[in-house]
């Protein structure tokens, strides 16, 4: 009676990410913590300063705007997002920005769409590059006035901007 040994050859990419999941979680492991769920985001000072410059006095307020970002992004240097807003795109009823923000990047301000009537939809599709697992936020300014607001986590398995 024979025993099996099943051999498996694991590529780079495989093996990069294992690795990165063992090595972000080890501190908890070895302190004989319970693992979370969800690492938690850091908000960066630049995230606080530009949110703050965009935001002013106004009172941001979640809902209407939809997110299609993956939960987890397995390269950080490419990831993709669909950003709509539930708005009519009417004369007097528009989205005029899309302010799209990263708590943890290099560089916290991704990009600004910019969007009026002619539009027909207030929806942009883009990619990002993130330096590791962080909170994505959305900002959209409507025509008169009111900012919306929403708030999406990513884990990212292999960082993309580098710091």
């Amino acid at each position: 009676m024979g025993h099996s040994i099943a051999l498996s050859i694991l590529n780079r990419r495989t093996f990069l990410t294992t690795a990165a999941a063992a090595v972000s979680l080890s501190p908890f492991i070895a302190r004989g913590d319970e693992v979370p769920s969800a690492l938690p985001s850091e908000r960066s000072a630049e995230f606080k300063e530009v949110f703050a410059k965009l935001v002013g006095n106004a009172a941001p307020v979640e809902g209407k705007i939809t997110v299609d970002l993956p939960e987890t992004a397995d390269n950080g240097n490419f990831v993709p997002i669909t950003i709509a807003v539930d708005s009519p795109m009417t004369e007097t009823d528009y989205v005029s920005a899309i302010h799209l923000l990263s708590t943890a990047n290099p560089h916290a301000h991704v990009a600004t769409f910019h969007l009026s009537p002619l539009n027909a939809v207030a929806r942009v599709q883009s990619r990002m590059r993130l330096a590791k697992t962080q909170d994505v936020i959305v900002l959209a300014v409507k025509s008169g006035g009111e900012m919306l607001i929403s708030t999406t986590g990513v884990k990212v398995l292999i960082g993309g901007c580098g710091i």
